[in-house]
């Protein structure tokens, strides 16, 4: 009798959704109750944006300023119901040691990837941290990303040099935010021995025209909390000028709901909301 494989592992499976026929879209949470909502709407796999995640803590962004709330977010949502990929801005230091404690930190919390920037720094400092987090933890998803197009002036050589260093040094995937030309991305993706990841902006081609250039991860970066925290400026305003929100709004249940009580048991529907 053949015996049953079993389920795939969670590591396993999220590798497997960046070679699956439709790109993953990978949307960005900023806290456990925007995390669960998109898992709830059928999103198998979460990441984190290091800017929600930094706003929430009024701490600034790509400053090294938030390891311990990352930590914080990754331990609360390493047992839900998704996969989850936590974005670690450059590592939170420049010694690849202590980023691959970090990465072997969020690996025990439950996290199945993890995803890492140049800032446009050295190729070969970058490449450090990859490997040492591969040497620590093999099984994590390592997405490696050059900010050539997102703070530079994307070159194309330096933005495949990069990768290509990259690469060699193990990770599972690049990344690559501000490439937004489905001609420049499939050129990209002919050079490449992993899967692509590009950024999503509502100004540039939807998502299916990023796939048919090859890109096999589309995130949603900090986009999804900066619409939220937009709807919440546009209802305040509405409401201070005698207009009605309009829009939807989950009720105070349902995000309750998502949420453990003191006990540790689902709130109340009908609790009081405050």
């Amino acid at each position: 009798m053949t015996a049953n494989p079993g389920p795939t592992p969670p590591v396993t499976a999220f590798a497997a959704l960046h070679h699956a026929e439709e790109p993953l879209l990978l949307p960005n949470a900023w806290d456990c109750a925007s995390a669960l909502a998109l898992a709830g709407q059928g999103f198998r796999a979460v990441a984190t944006t290091s800017l929600g995640v930094s706003a929430v803590a009024g701490l600034p962004d790509a400053a090294a300023a938030t390891r311990e709330e990352t930590l914080r977010l990754a331990l609360a949502l390493g047992s839900a119901p998704l996969l989850l990929s936590v974005d670690a801005e450059g590592g939170f230091s420049e010694d690849p040691d202590e980023v691959a404690e970090f990465a072997r930190e969020l690996y025990a919390a439950g996290a199945v990837g993890i995803n890492l920037e140049d800032g446009l720094g050295p190729a070969a400092r970058l490449a450090a941290k990859i490997a040492a987090v591969k040497r620590a933890v093999p099984a994590l998803f390592v997405n490696a990303r050059t900010d050539t197009h997102w703070l530079g002036d994307g070159d194309s050589a330096d933005t495949l040099s990069r990768l290509d260093a990259y690469q060699q040094a193990g990770a599972d995937g690049v990344f690559v935010p501000g490439l937004t030309d489905p001609h420049r991305i499939a050129a990209l993706v002919r050079r490449l021995d992993v899967p692509l990841n590009v950024l999503y902006t509502p100004t540039g081609p939807p998502v299916a025209h990023l796939a048919d250039a090859g890109a096999r991860r589309v995130s949603l970066g900090s986009l999804l909390y900066r619409r939220a925290l937009g709807a919440a400026l546009e209802a305040a305003a509405d409401i201070r000028a005698g207009r009605t929100p309009t829009g939807p709004a989950p009720s105070y249940a349902d995000v309750a709901g998502l949420l453990p009580s003191t006990d540790g048991a689902p709130k109340r529907a009908g609790e009081r909301a405050r």
